[in-house]
């Protein structure tokens, strides 16, 4: 499955993208897989965020981020549309966050909201 070039409809921060690179080397993730980002159903609000590397399936579309391949089934679009992925290297905090326009109200774990 082709790359496409258009623009995605979510953003990665530097440090996003770096902590990805960096998972992606330690796991020794296959270099056809890329970082899905999506949303599933649960989550103490509704929905949860979806973050992982996998493979292109025929229901997805794919686009470059600075030589990361980015992995999002279409349907997802509606819901992340304007979203930044972050990440934190803190003393309180570690890990990714979600930055999200479309929802409606988010959790306190920050990783769950509604539409």
């Amino acid at each position: 499955m082709a790359t496409e070039t258009k623009t995605a409809p979510i953003t990665l921060t530097e440090k996003a993208l770096a902590e990805a690179r960096n998972i992606m080397q330690e796991k020794n993730v296959p270099a056809e897989y890329g970082l899905r980002v999506g949303v599933q159903g649960g989550g103490c609000s509704g929905m949860s965020y979806l973050l992982g590397f996998d493979k292109p399936k025929d229901s997805d579309e794919t686009y470059d981020l600075d030589g990361l391949t980015l992995i999002m089934d279409k349907k997802h679009g509606m819901y992340v549309i304007g979203m930044e992925v972050d990440f934190q290297d803190g003393l309180n905090a570690r890990g990714f966050t979600f930055s999200n326009p479309q929802a409606k109200s988010t959790c306190g774990c920050g990783s769950s909201f509604s539409a």
